[in-house]
């Protein structure tokens, strides 16, 4: 007896068995599950959930149904694998913080950004939200290929037909087998633009769009968590080729709380990174002592949003534990962009433009779809209204036809052969009910045959010219755009090792700041003149016991440079300092520069150049004076450098650029004042004491130092808002180290000297107080008056309260001067003022 065959044993060799097993099962895993479609940007299991639950008729206008029935469903009809996956893919669809438009509208716990899981699919419930019906809009009109099931008992969608970009806008992250995509999520309202820019240029000019087009709409990725994005490179790489890194920072801010101590808020955390286990990192780096300084972290997040809590010690630089913080934690973090998606189930890696152009091959094809469609069942309809309406016409042979036949059958045939009607016709009219043949109801056909035979012209029309479907396709993608669209919520950024100074426009600005550290940069005309002795406008918002004590105009590409009471120097571009409005507060100068504890600023410069025949000249509140080749200061490190050394108890109050050939006036508090050349003082080093220039009695302190070229007059202001103007030639020159002579005649009312400028005619001057009060007036109704006098009233100022004049500033226009000439008038206009209670100013056009 033969054998059974199937009994035989089948030798095969191992090595081409795996190899083929392998290679179908990756093949499987890269078509059929881990990649998403170019053409829809979903999954196979999104795509079958989603339709699932359009299936259950669970749609946003209809209650939510528990997530075990839909998965239930899903898994049942369409997706044979575990549960688990199904629900994975539903709870991901509904999280807000990863996905940027959610398909899915959840009730229940769905987890958090803390990565806590959602609660089992027996107590959540869900529903289709409102956007997710764009991606199954007119699923049912033929738009889309449907294919047998699993067990071949259902037809479900090979794509939906995905309304708006769904795969750029909410974009997807999956690893197949040999490769992975991580398309970013981006803002719908820019996406949508770059479609509508893509139409519009083959509708108006008959053109392919230019990546170049493209990217000017779509600035970059725009996470559902915010954070910001730093420089454009890594935007631009993965757009034009399909693959880059993009670096993405948490957004933070330094804050001084009301004991003198710093801490660092975070409010936004870059996409993916789960919150607590950043905590939790953070605390681990404390206990390692691998950063040092931190003495509390919180996460204070609830429904308001996210605020994440570091406070610092005391003695700590804030700004250095931010840079280690996003140095070794994920609050600054790599996004690796790879845009591979599925074209004919191959997978591809793709740049923005073939993305987009794949989107609306798509479109064009749906919508062609939908139109034939439409236009069948038009065609359909009018068609039989035309059956309807011969046989109203001839209405009393129709009805003897009917009454003479012996069963529908035959009545059906005479009337095919007495009017020519075709079988779908002649079956309508046998179905006619009796109120057809009112006047109204036939009106009513009447109106319907007209209306559809414009409908049918219509879809013919868009069936006929590419121009009118990519014209329905654009105002219908307008319109999810103008329903669904929204902010971008991911700032871009400079990055660190960039320079962005030729996107930077080399204008005047304003730059602002304040006694406790707040600084800004304002535009030019936020000011305007007053006449002596008004209110003044609001100058800037400070919180109590604030007031601006440094007002400087310079222009967007000067170098700020920050001297500190502790004869310390930093160094800005003035672009770098944020931009706020006039009656802003402005950001916290730590922010900006990595300031010691108890280190404030006493006199800010602004230069272009260092000149090796240009000098600094600072002067100290004891009366210390100092003369270093500007050059000395060219290389300022991140974390500043010595720019004088003092003694204890001292402090720099006062930085200007000279030329070696001034004479310099110190004015102090109680009225006296000295005037001397500055070759009395000899050149010294940067890291130097300097020499004594002016002695005066214990009590008494220098708060001012001004240079003879910046004004024909000597103007005094004192803390109770009086004033007065005195000649220069007052002044007679002396040797350094005296005690100088009486400018102001101190006395109760008038309180001590708070500021001193030197002026000329037809300048003007602001005054600001401790409350935030600014005037500004011309110097020429200020009373020039002798040395030994009290001068008259400039501001109003309620004696009785505890408001004081705290500092002054002069105004300065910008001017316009040949850069190669040397202009001695000129230059002390340039060298303008910059001190404590003051502004330094300095020309666009010229530099220092």
């Amino acid at each position: 007896m033969e054998p059974n065959v199937f009994d035989k044993v089948h030798e095969v060799d191992l090595k081409k068995t795996m190899e083929q097993s392998y290679i179908d099962y990756a093949m499987s895993v890269i078509s059929a599950r881990a990649l998403p479609d170019v053409r829809d940007g979903l999954k196979p299991v999104q795509r079958r959930v989603l339709y699932s639950m359009i299936e259950l008729n669970n749609g946003p206008d209809k209650p939510h149904r528990k997530c075990a029935r839909i998965v239930g469903d899903t898994m049942g009809k369409y997706h044979p694998h575990g549960d688990s996956s199904i629900y994975g893919a539903l709870v991901n669809m509904a999280q807000e913080w990863s996905t940027r438009y959610t398909l899915v509208d959840g009730h229940g716990n769905f987890g958090s950004v803390d990565g806590d899981g959602a609660a089992a699919m027996r107590y959540t419930e869900a529903r289709l939200s409102k956007i997710s019906m764009e991606m199954l809009a007119d699923i049912n009109k033929d738009t889309v290929d449907f294919v047998p099931n699993f067990d071949e008992t259902e037809r479900e969608p090979l794509v939906l037909p995905s309304r708006y970009p769904n795969l750029l806008v909410n974009g997807t992250s999956g690893i197949a087998v040999g490769m992975a995509t991580n398309i970013p999520p981006h803002n719908l309202r820019e996406i949508i633009g770059a479609v509508v820019k893509m139409i519009d240029n083959r509708v108006e000019e008959d053109r392919e769009t230019s990546l170049e087009e493209i990217m000017e709409i779509v600035k970059g990725p725009d996470f559902p968590t915010g954070a910001t994005i730093l420089g454009r490179r890594g935007i631009e790489e993965a757009y034009r080729t399909g693959r880059a890194k993009i670096k993405v920072r948490a957004v933070t801010n330094i804050e001084t709380m009301a004991n003198g101590k710093s801490r660092i808020i975070v409010t936004e955390l870059p996409y993916m990174v789960n919150k607590a286990r950043l905590i939790e990192k953070i605390a681990d780096l404390v206990k390692e002592k691998k950063i040092d300084g931190i003495t509390y972290i919180g996460d204070e997040s609830n429904r308001e949003g996210m605020r994440i809590n570091i406070e610092l010690r005391r003695d700590v630089n804030a700004n250095v534990i931010l840079n280690q913080l996003l140095k070794h934690t994920q609050l600054q973090d790599t996004f690796g962009v790879i845009m591979l998606a599925l074209i004919n189930n191959q997978p591809k890696v793709l740049n923005l433009h073939q993305m987009l152009e794949e989107y609306l091959k798509h479109q064009e094809e749906v919508v062609t779809r939908r139109t034939q469609y439409d236009l069948n069942k038009a065609e359909e309809r009018a068609h039989i209204l035309k059956g309807l309406l011969i046989a109203l016409d001839n209405i009393d042979e129709v009805i003897r036809i009917i009454r003479g036949a012996a069963n529908v059958a035959d009545a059906k045939n005479q009337l095919m052969e007495r009017f020519g009607l075709s079988d779908a016709q002649s079956q309508a009219i046998v179905d006619m009910r009796l109120r057809a043949l009112t006047g109204l109801e036939r009106e009513k056909l009447e109106n319907e045959y007209r209306e559809l035979q414009a409908k049918i012209e219509e879809l013919k029309a868009i069936l006929a010219d590419e121009k009118k479907l990519l014209t329905v396709i654009r105002d219908e993608i307008m319109i999810i755009s103008d329903k669904y669209g929204d902010d971008r919520r991911t700032a871009i950024g400079y990055d660190d090792d960039m320079s962005m100074e030729d996107l930077i426009p080399d204008e005047d600005t304003i730059i602002a700041m304040t006694h406790l550290g707040y600084i800004k940069r304002m535009d030019v005309d936020n000011f305007r003149s007053q006449n002596r002795g008004g209110k003044g406008i609001k100058g800037m918002q400070t919180i109590e016991e604030d007031y601006i004590e440094d007002l400087l105009m310079t222009t967007n590409h000067h170098y700020m440079m920050f001297f500190t009471n502790t004869g310390r120097v930093y160094r800005l571009k003035a672009y770098e300092i944020p931009e706020a409005g006039r009656t802003a507060r402005g950001t916290a100068i730590i922010n900006l520069l990595q300031l010691m504890p108890e280190e404030k600023i006493t006199a800010i410069i602004p230069m272009r150049e260092f000149n090796d025949d240009k000098y600094l000249f600072m002067a100290t509140r004891n009366g210390m004076v100092k003369k270093t080749p500007m050059v000395e200061y060219e290389h300022v490190r991140k974390n500043g450098l010595q720019a004088i050394v003092l003694r204890d108890g001292d402090e720099l109050i006062e930085v200007k650029a000279t030329d070696n050939s001034q004479d310099i006036l110190l004015v102090t508090r109680k009225g006296m004042c000295i005037r001397f050349n500055e070759t009395d003082v000899r050149v010294t080093g940067r890291v130097s004491m300097g020499v004594i220039g002016m002695r005066f009695e214990d009590d008494d302190e220098v708060i001012g130092m001004q240079m003879q070229s910046q004004g024909d007059s000597l103007l005094v202001v004192s803390e109770n808002g009086m004033g007065k103007r005195t000649m220069i030639t007052e002044f007679s020159a002396q040797n350094r180290g005296g005690k100088g002579v009486i400018c102001y005649k101190c006395t109760d009312k008038t309180g001590y000297l708070v500021g001193a400028k030197l002026v000329n005619d037809g300048r003007e001057i602001m005054i600001i107080t401790t409350e935030g009060i600014i005037i500004r007036m011309t110097v020429d109704d200020i009373s020039v008056i002798g040395r030994n006098t009290s001068g008259v009233k400039l501001m109003s100022i309620d004696q009785d309260s505890d408001i004081k004049v705290a500092s002054i500033a002069k105004v300065r226009e910008s001017v316009t001067k040949d850069s190669n000439v040397y202009d001695e008038e000129y230059y002390e206009e340039e060298n303008g003022d910059s001190e404590e209670e003051s502004e330094a100013d300095v020309d666009s056009d010229e530099t220092v």
